[in-house]
Formats: C-alpha cells, sequence, structure tokens
C-alpha cells in the first residue's frame, strides 16, 4: 500500500473540488452519503464548502486521506452537539474513492477521527451506516457495537430504500458527572 497522509482539511478552492469529485463519483458508484444520482458537482462542492465553514467555526473535522497528492477519501468528525451531549461525537460522511477502497485508507481516517474525538474530550462516538453495501463490518472491526436498525430510512443514490445501522464506542470510560 502506497504511504497514506492522513490531516485535518480546511477550506480552499483546490480542497473543496477535491471532495466535491470524490463525493460526485462516491454517489454514482452507489454510495448512500445523503445525495442522489446524479449529482450536480455545483451541489456537490456547496456541499463541501458549507461544512468546510463548519470546520473553521471548530463544530466538525473534515479528515482527508491523500494518496502522494491526491485526496483519495475522507471522513468527516461531528463535534457540535447539544450542551447535553458535549461528550460525545458522530462520525459521517466516509468516503473513499471506490478505486482505492481495500487499502486501510478508511481504517486509517477512524483511527485519526478517534484521536481528534478524545483529543477534544468526547468519548462516545456514534454512527450510521447504510443497511444495503455500508460499512458495518469495518466498523464492527474497529470496535463500534449495533445499537439497532431503522428500516426504509433513505433512499439509495440510485433508487429503492435502505435501512440504516446505528453504531457506538467508548473512547475511555464514563468520567462520573
Amino acid at each position: 500500500m502506497p504511504m497514506v497522509d492522513v490531516r485535518p482539511l480546511a477550506a480552499s478552492p483546490e480542497t473543496v473540488a477535491a471532495l466535491a469529485a470524490l463525493l460526485v463519483e462516491t454517489v454514482a458508484a452507489g454510495g448512500s452519503v445523503s445525495f442522489m444520482h446524479p449529482l450536480d458537482p455545483a451541489e456537490a462542492s456547496a456541499f463541501w464548502a458549507r461544512s468546510l465553514a463548519a470546520a473553521g467555526r471548530g463544530e466538525r473535522v473534515v479528515l482527508g486521506a491523500f494518496e502522494g497528492e491526491e485526496l483519495v477519501s475522507t471522513l468527516t468528525l461531528l463535534v457540535d452537539c447539544p450542551p447535553n451531549q458535549p461528550h460525545r461525537a458522530e462520525l459521517a460522511k466516509m468516503m473513499t474513492r471506490p478505486s482505492h477502497r481495500h487499502r486501510g485508507l478508511a481504517s486509517a481516517l477512524i483511527e485519526a477521527a478517534e484521536r481528534e474525538a478524545a483529543a477534544r474530550g468526547r468519548w462516545l462516538i456514534v454512527l450510521d451506516t447504510a443497511t444495503d453495501e455500508g460499512a458495518s463490518g469495518l466498523y464492527e472491526k474497529h470496535g463500534y457495537v449495533r445499537a439497532g436498525e431503522i428500516p426504509d430510512y433513505a433512499l439509495k443514490p440510485h433508487g429503492g430504500l435502505t435501512g440504516t445501522l446505528l453504531y457506538w464506542k467508548r473512547l475511555a470510560t464514563a468520567p462520573s458527572v
């Protein structure tokens, strides 16, 4: 496997363009990441511009995995939780270029997101993944516990419904509050 560089991303025209291309490619390949196929590249760019602006405000961390100079995978850590959930974070928008899957990129992103969460005092992480063709096996390999399934949760990018699986993981023992 080539050397993988995982790092938080900041807003720039090049980063927005790379993330937008990754999102369009993921949706075209059937990835259930909240968008329908065909995805307009302008809509994908607008989504990432908003997401990176939120990262700039400290509401999330958008991580990118690079092979050389190429952005090939991303994962977002959401940390802007309600006041009664200062200990929690959420993983969202895991995407890897289809040509780069099964190379450890997603695992490297999950591990980086967990380190980011811990550094921010977040010790409980939650996520959801599509029942059909989602990444449940990957998350379970990383110690995430399946909490349940919601049937018919969302439309698949090419049509039809899919359920979602809910997962959680404690990074540390809950402190007494």
